[in-house]
């Protein structure tokens, strides 16, 4: 993984293959809402992710309420969105049962 900003072809590429997120506002980022069944759900989910992204030195910014969780992806070094994203985004959606 680069760490490279994704740009034109290669992001819209990139972006096509996570169609559930969408390019946030005001940022260069993504963000998608996971829903799950209760708190516990979410929980259990959260951890399974920071597994993965602790690992990759990747991490996201979230937040939770009960059973949702609020997840937007950057990466800081190229204050961009970049393939490191697009991994996590794979996995995250890869986690979820829903």
């Amino acid at each position: 993984m680069s760490g490279q900003k994704l740009v034109g072809s290669e992001r819209q590429e990139a972006l096509s293959q996570i169609p559930q997120w969408k390019e946030a506002e005001g940022r260069d980022a993504i963000k998608r809402t996971f829903q799950f069944n209760d708190f516990k759900e979410a929980w259990a989910w959260m951890n399974k992710v920071a597994d993965v992204a602790d690992k990759d030195d990747h991490h996201p910014e979230w937040f939770n309420v009960y059973n949702k969780v609020d997840v937007l992806l950057a990466t800081h070094t190229c204050n961009g969105v970049s393939d490191k994203d697009i991994k996590l985004a794979k996995t995250m959606d890869s986690f979820f049962q829903n």
